[in-house]
């Protein structure tokens, strides 16, 4: 059995969970990080040395970085849906997980933390306006990509659009961003939350995170 560690809230482990929900493996997820404390305990240390979330085991591996878990994942359980046999498909699906982690993401999160886990009284709103506009460029990248498609590779749901896919759930629920008019990024959420896998772990209530700066 699948075991994960990290607390539910946690972005990444909602990442490598919905990619554990798509295989349909089973599991069990072990709260760890934030509220759970742990990361510090040197059993978790010894499995991952970076004190963070999530880490995953499987028959004897050990494995870290929500990227490459969700990787695994696909290549181990989903072979033929989440993954893919050809070459060029499994380098697009590399191509947008990259993306997302090198473009993508880290406006995204920066602007959670700026909005959301920030106290309304530090938000500073000139660095909210600028990087709102930065994340919102990105989006924009996948709405022209999303242009005739359903899905970010090969018209069909791939492990590419799990990293960006996830944070969906809380951009379009930060009512205090502005985001521009992006019909097929929102139709493409809309098909996301459709799955059982992204219910179950990504559209979770997040607001015990509003204006929290310890973990």
């Amino acid at each position: 059995m699948l075991k994960i560690w990290g607390r539910a809230s946690a972005v990444n482990v909602q990442k490598a969970m919905w990619a554990v929900g798509e295989t349909g493996a089973p599991f069990e997820r072990i709260d760890l990080g934030g509220k759970f404390g742990g990361l510090d305990d040197p059993g978790y240390v010894a499995k991952n040395p970076n004190r963070r979330v999530p880490t995953l085991e499987d028959d004897g591996l050990v494995l870290y970085e929500s990227g490459a878990i969700v990787r695994y994942l696909a290549a181990k359980y989903s072979p033929e849906n989440l993954w893919s046999q050809s070459e060029a498909e499994r380098a697009l699906i590399d191509q947008w997980m990259e993306w997302t982690v090198s473009t993508l993401y880290p406006d995204f999160i920066t602007l959670f933390w700026l909005v959301f886990r920030t106290p309304i009284a530090d938000r500073n709103l000139p660095r909210i306006a600028s990087i709102n506009e930065a994340a919102n460029k990105s989006y924009a990248i996948l709405e022209e990509h999303l242009e005739g498609r359903d899905y970010l590779v090969g018209n069909r749901f791939t492990a590419a659009d799990i990293p960006a896919g996830m944070t969906l759930y809380r951009y379009f629920e930060m009512k205090e961003i502005e985001i521009p008019s992006l019909p097929n990024v929102r139709n493409w959420y809309q098909r996301l939350c459709e799955r059982p896998a992204y219910q179950a772990h990504v559209m979770l209530d997040f607001e015990e995170l509003r204006g929290r700066l310890d973990f």
